[in-house]
């Protein structure tokens, strides 16, 4: 899918949320679904029906997202600008899967802001957690990027000092 909106002159998509945090983690924490950001949703809508994906609908089904039948995949476009316009689109990383592609996943150091944000409003305790794998888990991090990020997504509340485990 990514190669066609590639091929159409539009950005791919980007994976967001608790895929990518699957991808950082190297499947320790797994996610039921993918979120993806995109700047155009009707031309990935467009292609995921091309290749099978159909919305779920009947009662007790969730009709936000895209889901392929025979894969047993999920996918939603959860927004259509990477983090509000917050996050460094170079820090966006392509991960090479050989012959079968690549994936554009949001910068780790956004995805650990990210987690922290949603953490930081109380609505998800487990974000901490999250965020805490990524961190220890991924090498190279910009930490100064990273450290004011987490303070914009957290409104100063947190920082870089508060990934350190609180065991």
């Amino acid at each position: 899918m990514s190669a066609d909106l590639d091929g159409a002159g539009y950005r791919p998509p980007i994976l967001v949320g608790g895929g990518a945090v699957e991808i950082y983690t190297g499947g320790a924490i797994t996610t039921g679904d993918f979120d993806l950001s995109c700047g155009r949703q009707d031309v990935l809508e467009d292609a995921m029906q091309k290749r099978g994906f159909v919305r779920p609908s009947g009662a007790g089904k969730a009709t936000r997202g895209w889901i392929h039948p025979e894969l047993a995949l999920g996918f939603e476009v959860v927004s259509d600008i990477l983090l509000d316009g917050m996050a460094d689109r170079t820090m966006v990383r392509v991960i090479e899967f050989g012959a079968d592609g690549a994936v554009a996943v949001i910068g780790a150091e956004d995805i650990i802001a990210d987690r922290m944000g949603q953490y930081a409003s109380g609505a998800a305790s487990e974000m901490l957690g999250q965020a805490q794998a990524v961190f220890s888990l991924c090498l190279g991090l910009d930490l100064d990027y990273m450290d004011r990020r987490i303070r914009e997504e957290t409104a100063g509340e947190y920082g870089l000092q508060d990934l350190a485990d609180q065991d």
